[in-house]
C-alpha cells in the first residue's frame, strides 16, 4: 500500500493531483477546509481509500494534531511508500509593500511558508524509522526566482521554501532512512488563483495585462496536465534529493 497526503484539495492542482492518484493500492489523506464532495463521490466508486481532514492551515496546532492521526494510522508492516503533496497556497496580498495589511501578510505567510515546513518537518519525524520510498514535494513558482510588483509576499514565501527544501535535503541525504524533499514549479495554470490575479487593479498589480493575455491566448496549462507530470515525478525514481524542478524542463 502506498500513503499519499496532498494538501489543498478543494479544487485546482490539488483535486486534480488526487484523481491522478487513484488506485486500489493507494490511501490518500486529503487536507483542505472545504471538504470535495466529488472527490469523495469519484473515490468511491473507484473503490479507492480516501480520507478527508478538514484544516486551517494558520493554526499550527491544527496542523500537528492532523499529522499525528494521519501518520499513526499507517499500517507500517505493509507499506510501500509514503508521500506528502504541500500544495496549498495563496497569492493574497497582491498589493506592493506598504499597502498590505500586517494580517494579509502574516496570513500568506503562514499557509505558503510555516504551513508546509511545518507539514514537512512533522511528516520525517514521525516516519524517520521506517524504511520505505519517502517523497516530498513543495509546490514552488517561478515567482521564487524573480520579483514581480505587488507579489512581494507571495514571491518570498516561494523563494522561502525553495530555500527550505534544500536544506531539508541536505540534512535528509546523511539520514538512516531519509527522505527524498523536493520543489516543484507548476508554471501559470488555469485555476482560481488565475482569476484573483486577472481581477487586480493594476495599480496593485503592474503584470495583470500579461496575465490577462495568458488566459485570452489559451497559454494557461489546464491542472490535470500539471498534476500529470507532478504525478510523474513523484514516482520517478531518478529524483535529486533537494532539486527545484520546473515543469517547462519536464515536458
Amino acid at each position: 500500500m502506498k500513503y499519499f497526503i496532498v494538501t489543498g484539495t478543494s479544487k485546482g492542482l490539488g483535486e486534480s493531483v488526487v484523481k491522478q492518484l487513484f488506485h486500489e493500492n493507494h490511501t490518500i489523506f486529503c487536507v483542505s477546509r472545504k471538504q470535495n464532495n466529488d472527490l469523495k463521490r469519484l473515490a468511491q466508486e473507484n473503490h479507492v481509500n480516501l480520507y478527508y481532514f478538514s484544516c486551517d492551515l494558520q493554526k499550527l496546532e491544527e496542523i500537528e494534531k492532523m499529522m499525528e492521526k494521519i501518520l499513526a494510522s499507517i499500517d507500517v508492516s505493509n507499506t510501500e511508500g509514503i508521500y506528502l503533496v504541500n500544495n496549498a497556497g495563496v497569492v493574497d496580498p497582491i498589493k506592493p509593500v506598504g499597502k498590505a495589511s500586517s494580517r494579509e501578510v502574516e496570513a500568506n505567510i503562514r499557509v505558503n511558508l510555516i504551513a508546509p515546513m511545518v507539514l514537512t518537518s512533522q511528516f520525517i519525524a514521525h516516519t524517520e524509522g521506517i524504511n520505505t520510498e519517502k517523497v516530498i514535494i513543495n509546490v514552488s513558482s517561478g515567482a521564487a526566482n524573480r520579483p514581480i510588483y505587488g507579489w512581494s509576499t507571495y514571491c518570498s514565501t516561494k523563494a522561502g521554501i525553495d530555500m527550505f527544501t534544500k536544506s531539508a535535503a541536505l540534512e535528509q541525504k546523511s539520514a538512516q532512512f531519509g527522505a527524498k524533499v523536493i520543489s516543484f514549479s507548476p508554471g501559470v495554470m488555469d485555476t482560481d488563483m488565475q482569476k484573483t490575479i486577472r481581477q487586480s487593479d493594476k495599480t496593485d498589480f503592474a503584470d495583470v495585462e500579461t496575465f490577462i493575455q495568458y488566459n485570452e491566448q489559451g497559454m494557461l496549462r489546464t491542472p490535470g496536465f500539471v498534476a500529470a507530470s507532478l504525478v510523474k515525478l513523484l514516482f520517478s525514481h531518478e529524483i535529486e534529493n533537494g532539486k527545484v524542478y520546473d515543469i517547462k524542463n519536464l515536458i
